[in-house]
This record gives structure tokens, C-alpha cells and sequence, in this order.
């Protein structure tokens, strides 16, 4: 009998809605894919620019998180009616600390932190424009840091939408230190 009221003790507490899924726990890991738009929403014009990224979070005490990944930027520069492409290929390493989380557990934002490096090739290393025109700026290996504000919005137990916004300063360039960033992804916890 005790086994029976045990059980419906556990259904009632699962079907109101009382049981959440356990989110953000130590060592818990996830796979971020992410989209951005870079320094404006004009993909298709001469100075449009997006970046590409996929990352490893995992999470520490608090529900704040360490963030590894790589990412690919691609920003064109405006010359008479060409685009002159700059690619960025970086690696991050950062700390996220935990803003705001609702009672649920379904809403977290992130504050954070990354130091990248990499490497930066303007118009693929082709030196000579159509017209002629020789370029200046170099193909160089990059460094520096961003700084996010990342949300995280649970969707399914181990699916969350994420939507970012952040600023990276790299130098070594010569085609410029600061990009501004801002897009959406989707990560999935895998353990």
C-alpha cells in the first residue's frame, strides 16, 4: 500500500507541473552553433559581414560557465563597386558569470569574458585588385579579447536557444581592432 500513495505522490508532482529539469549543474557540458551579424545588419551589401562559431561549455559552481570554441568571421570592405573580404579565423577561451536566472530555470543571461587569437587574411592573400590596385594591409596573426552578454532560453531539458551580443577587440590587424557582434544559436546539453 505505502508503495502505491508513493507512486501517486511522484505522478501528482510531475503532472503539476512541481518537477524541473536539473539545468546548469557542475561538469554539466554543452555544444553552442551560433550565427552572427558584424558591425550592422547589411549581409548583402559592400560592407556586410557575419561570423560562424561552435563552442564547448561547460558548466562550474553557480551555474556560471567556461566557454572553448572557434569561430570564423567574414567582413567585406567597401572599393569603388568591389568587396574586399577580411576573414578572421579565432580561437576563445572565457569565463561566463551567471546575471540572472528565473525560479524555473528556463532564462539564464551571462556576462563574460574571452581572450581570442588567431589568424586574419585580407581578400585571401591575393595582394593585386581587379582593377590593378595593389593592397596594403597584410595577412597577420591576430589577438585580444571580447566581451558578451549571452541568454540562454531552455526550450526542451537538454535544447536551449541562445541569443548574443558582443564586442571583440583584436589586434595585429590592420584593417581594424573593434567588431561588434550580435546573433542567435542553439546549444545542446550532452552530459
Amino acid at each position: 500500500m505505502r508503495k502505491y500513495i508513493a507512486i501517486i505522490f511522484a505522478s501528482l508532482a510531475l503532472f503539476m507541473g512541481q518537477a524541473h529539469a536539473q539545468r546548469c549543474l557542475p561538469k554539466m557540458q554543452g555544444i553552442e552553433v551560433r550565427a552572427n551579424m558584424v558591425d550592422g545588419f547589411n549581409p548583402g551589401g559592400n560592407d556586410g559581414g557575419y561570423s560562424l562559431g561552435t563552442a564547448l561549455s561547460t558548466y562550474t559552481k553557480g551555474g556560471n560557465k567556461w566557454v572553448f570554441g572557434g569561430e570564423y568571421l567574414l567582413k567585406n570592405k567597401p572599393y569603388k563597386e568591389e568587396k574586399i573580404p577580411v576573414a578572421q579565423f579565432t580561437a576563445e577561451g572565457g569565463y561566463y558569470l551567471k546575471v540572472l536566472s528565473d525560479a524555473r530555470k528556463m532564462l539564464f543571461v551571462y556576462a563574460g569574458a574571452s581572450a581570442l587569437a588567431g589568424y586574419e587574411t585580407v581578400n585571401w592573400g591575393d595582394k593585386v585588385l581587379a582593377d590593378g590596385a595593389l593592397l596594403r594591409d597584410k595577412d597577420a596573426f591576430i589577438y585580444g579579447g571580447a566581451l558578451t552578454l549571452d541568454v540562454e532560453f531552455y526550450v526542451a531539458d537538454r535544447i536551449a536557444l541562445l541569443a548574443n551580443l558582443r564586442e571583440r577587440c583584436l589586434w595585429g590587424n590592420s584593417t581594424g581592432h573593434f567588431h561588434t557582434q550580435f546573433g542567435l544559436g542553439v546549444k545542446f546539453i550532452i552530459n
